[in-house]
């Protein structure tokens, strides 16, 4: 009886020793379960942002394929010469102006820009300051069917070249972020059959692109 007693301190000692050990391991699992959960709810969560960030970047390609669709022709020609030269940041119209009869007016087989169509240019400059981007510009000349088809490739070349003097000496628009095309009468927007039509046809279209 007495080693008994000399035993029981010992082995309530020891007892304390292990209940207190299998807390602390406990307690241990529990910090490592924690912080488990932590990264597992971390990670998730950066899966999470990843796949809303995906969205937003999805959205914007549906948008801009969607705006692309709505562009005429020329505008999509413009923003795939753009696009192949390597000249856009972002590859997207942001401006597209048709100066017909109303603004810029030719006469026919005359490239010379009358004093309507320069006051008409410098509103459109004003415009292309306002958007405050680096921007490339396209100038695409066109004709009615007066005359052969070299000839009037050429002329609306030097309609398109003579809108773009005037916006490089005038308003300080780069050449270089300039470029020009002409069309010809390959894509008139009236019936050539009437002096209105052909008159409506003898113009310029200015697509800008960022």
């Amino acid at each position: 009886m007495r080693r008994l007693t000399l035993f029981l301190p010992g082995l309530l000692a020891l007892g304390v020793a292990a209940c207190a050990t299998t807390s602390d391991v406990d307690k241990k699992i529990a910090e490592n379960q924690a912080k488990t959960d932590k990264k597992i709810e971390s990670v998730a969560t950066q899966v999470e942002d990843l796949q809303d960030k995906q969205k937003v970047t999805d959205t914007k390609l549906e948008d801009q394929q969607k705006a692309i669709e709505q562009l005429s022709q020329s505008a999509k020609d413009a923003l795939q010469r753009a696009n192949e030269a390597g000249v856009l940041a972002k590859g997207k119209v942001v401006l597209q102006e048709s100066f017909t009869e109303d603004r810029v007016r030719f006469k026919t087989s005359s490239y010379e820009l009358t004093k309507d169509a320069k006051a008409a240019l410098d509103e459109f400059a004003e415009k292309v300051k306002k958007l405050d981007a680096r921007v490339w510009i396209e100038i695409q000349g066109h004709t009615d069917d007066t005359g052969g088809a070299d000839f009037n490739d050429a002329l609306g070349q030097q309609r398109a070249e003579a809108v773009r003097r005037y916006l490089a000496r005038q308003h300080k628009f780069p050449l270089s972020r300039m470029s020009t095309i002409s069309y010809g009468d390959t894509l008139p927007v009236a019936p050539n059959k009437t002096a209105k039509g052909r008159s409506q046809n003898r113009r310029v279209v200015i697509i800008v692109l960022e």
